[in-house]
């Protein structure tokens, strides 16, 4: 009797936590955001939007830290390779791989770098942001290209598939993460 008791105690509270995730879901659109105050500070700190922070998240990882074929780690997914070189220009001293997997830590590290590309690029989002995904050197390749043929570079010309979906998808969800989340990511 108190096993049964207990399991269905159990699948009460299963089915609590769901519907109010489901019910999450359906009040933000489907999107999530966790560790909100990091991103807030970290957007803060490196002078970013934070809507714009999220969204890389959401477009990485959807809140969902996890390794990458390629490697990459956490909420920002960060190459290892990449922190340490974020590291050493920032200041950073003690850096292991291991800390990518602490969302303070990859969130401030892929703050970082977006602001490094957004200062690359002259404050062009679209620009950082494929760079976020596509490579810096590949980025600039392209943007060469526009220039020699004399206009500026569109994500309808992005070459990499992948990259130009990735670029719609974080300015995407950028827009949706301001309207969605302005008080939770201090907009407001």
């Amino acid at each position: 009797m108190l096993r049964a008791l207990a399991a269905t105690g159990a699948l009460v509270a299963l089915v609590v936590i769901v519907v109010a995730r489901v019910q999450h879901d359906h009040a933000s659109g489907g999107l999530p955001l966790t560790n909100a105050a990091v991103i807030r500070e970290q957007a803060a700190d490196k002078h970013l939007d934070p809507a714009l922070v999220a969204a890389v998240i959401y477009a990485e990882t959807k809140f969902e830290p996890r390794t990458s074929a390629a490697g990459a780690l956490g909420l920002m997914q960060i190459e290892p390779a990449t922190a340490e070189y974020i590291a050493h220009l920032s200041g950073g001293i003690h850096f292991t791989t291991g800390d990518l997997a602490t969302p303070k830590i990859n969130v401030a590290y892929g703050s970082w770098y977006l602001r490094y590309l957004l200062q690359h690029y002259g404050g062009e989002e679209m620009l950082a942001v494929a760079a976020y995904n596509a490579g810096l050197a590949n980025v600039d390749s392209w943007v060469a290209k526009a220039r020699e043929e004399g206009h500026s570079l569109s994500v309808s010309e992005i070459p990499f598939p992948e990259t130009k979906a990735y670029v719609e998808r974080v300015l995407r969800a950028q827009r949706e993460y301001r309207s969605t989340y302005p008080r939770a990511l201090g907009l407001t």
